[in-house]
């Protein structure tokens, strides 16, 4: 039986754990249990992942964060007979820190893993972006990790033709990622004829998605999105708050 999947969580390395580093120095793995255990009710196949995370006193890029978010989708896909999942149906999600990374393993090409099996496509075929850090460009949250490499980096400046159908969620007082950041990704998206949607809470910070009534709220849209893709079937299980 074929199934879609969800490789979510903040953080992305060793399956099948997963969650969210601030800044890319950790996490905790059980950030997107509920959204995780839900879905899988719903008929999909959910994994959180772990990544590792860079090392305190390090200021560089976080090469092994997107290295292992590159490895996490690449293991599901290879393994995906094996696990009852549709290689054809994998999204990325993640928050944050980990919501780069989700971004990072539709958008770009590198870094990978040493050890990787390149003929293995990293990019999934939808993205659940939790108030995501995916723009790193000059002014922008993480340039000063990533400094003049945030090309290399910054999923926001890699959107091309055939990025796949993404669904972003912010709050309207998040410091880290203004408002019209997340407009500029989401026209830069439709300006290459993908899918891109946007939902603003109004009033909310970054990392309003954990608790409720935003995570139903968030949850309930992730649903409405997969099953408008055709990856679902049925109306929502859960109610709003």
């Amino acid at each position: 039986m074929d199934s879609d999947s969800t490789c979510g969580g903040e953080s992305t390395s060793e399956l099948p754990n997963s969650c969210i580093a601030p800044g890319w120095v950790g996490g905790n793995p059980d950030q997107f249990r509920p959204q995780s255990e839900y879905l899988a009710s719903r008929g999909m196949v959910g994994f959180r992942v772990t990544y590792r995370v860079i090392p305190r006193g390090d200021s560089g890029p976080p090469v092994v964060c997107v290295q292992d978010a590159r490895s996490a989708i690449r293991w599901v896909r290879a393994h995906a007979t094996e696990l009852g999942v549709d290689p054809r149906r994998i999204a990325s999600a993640g928050g944050s820190a980990g919501g780069h990374l989700a971004a990072a393993t539709a958008m770009l090409s590198g870094p990978n893993d040493p050890s990787d099996d390149l003929s293995i496509s990293a990019a999934p075929n939808a993205l659940i972006l939790f108030n995501p850090v995916y723009d790193n460009g000059p002014g922008e949250w993480g340039h000063a990790r990533v400094g003049e490499r945030y090309r290399d980096f910054s999923p926001a400046h890699n959107i091309r033709p055939g990025a796949p159908p993404t669904i972003v969620f912010l709050g309207t007082s998040d410091s880290l990622i203004p408002v019209a950041t997340a407009r500029r990704f989401q026209d830069t998206m439709r300006g290459v004829g993908t899918r891109s949607e946007l939902y603003l809470y109004e009033g909310q910070a970054h990392g309003f998605f954990n608790r409720e009534p935003y995570r139903t709220r968030t949850l309930l849209e992730t649903d409405r999105f997969l099953a408008s893709l055709g990856w679902l079937s049925g109306d929502p299980t859960i109610k709003p708050l």
